[in-house]
């Protein structure tokens, strides 16, 4: 019988090219949308697809019970993927813009993930996998909502691995820098709702209109960015290995700061990162 997988955010980018790739190995792939027109063209496709929103805690519980019916009520692994961002400095950022992005980049994952948990407890194991960022170790500027839910996710992973030792359930959290995605073209409707009313009168507004928002609008490939089979690649290790990793780091990018984490001190790694941003 084959292992059972279930994703979210695969309407594109990392969490299709995961499905795609996972199914080509023999995996059942449930892919989840948080739209049902994805849903459905993926469907189309021939790959099982639930609706699942983090933003809505029915659609967690319906979409994963859908999803276990799929599979006859087995999961082998969970791999956490949707996630978005509000561009802007921290204090243009209202609060309820933090509470509305942790309410799908964190709470959303954990109410999945303990669903998982009660399945894989029943099961004898299972693998729970994060896809977090190089922004859930170090933080750039403008990037204060999506820095804080990636934080507090790698927070979260780390109790959950040491809480869950021998009992079969293993926790993995992937690492990306600069990936293919269209992280930063949905990420405009949040801008446009809760920075850009403020921009013009901010302290930063040249910053919004000569970097940021050409940036944003205009798009355009990162330096060292890679494709999304790079995450794949660590997704199959993370799911098959026998001695599954705790972090897999992903780009250029994710290893040097690693490095420079663990030897510069804070003020000096502080620097790094505002010349790289």
């Amino acid at each position: 019988m084959s292992k059972t997988l279930l994703i979210t955010g695969c309407s594109s980018g990392i969490g299709y090219h995961c499905a795609l790739g996972m199914k080509e190995r023999g995996w059942h792939v449930i892919a989840s949308c948080r739209k049902q027109s994805d849903v459905d063209r993926l469907r189309a496709g021939g790959i099982d697809s639930v609706l699942i929103d983090y933003a809505d805690e029915s659609t967690i519980q319906s979409g994963f019970d859908a999803a276990m019916v799929l599979t006859g009520g087995k999961l082998d692994a969970l791999f956490n993927n949707g996630a978005y961002a509000i561009p802007g400095m921290a204090e243009d950022l209202p609060t309820n813009a933090l509470r509305a992005i942790f309410e799908s980049n964190f709470f959303g994952w954990h109410a999945l993930t303990l669903l998982a948990l009660g399945v894989m407890r029943q099961q004898g194991g299972g693998r729970i996998i994060q896809n977090s960022s190089i922004l859930g170790f170090v933080t750039l500027p403008a990037r204060a909502a999506y820095n804080s839910t990636k934080f507090a996710i790698e927070g979260l992973s780390d109790t959950m691995r040491v809480e869950l030792h021998g009992s079969g359930i293993h926790i993995s959290l992937i690492e990306p820098g600069p990936v293919t995605s269209k992280i930063r073209e949905n990420s405009i409707p949040h801008y446009e709702k809760w920075i850009k009313p403020r921009a013009a009168n901010s302290v930063w507004a040249g910053l919004y209109r000569n970097k940021l928002e050409p940036r944003l609008y205009n798009g355009g490939e990162d330096k060292f960015e890679l494709g999304p089979e790079s995450v794949l690649k660590r997704l199959i290790h993370a799911c098959e290995s026998p001695r599954p990793k705790p972090r897999y780091y992903v780009t250029t990018p994710t290893y040097l700061m690693g490095f420079l984490k663990r030897i510069l001190p804070a003020r000096g790694l502080d620097w790094v990162l505002r010349k790289a941003s």
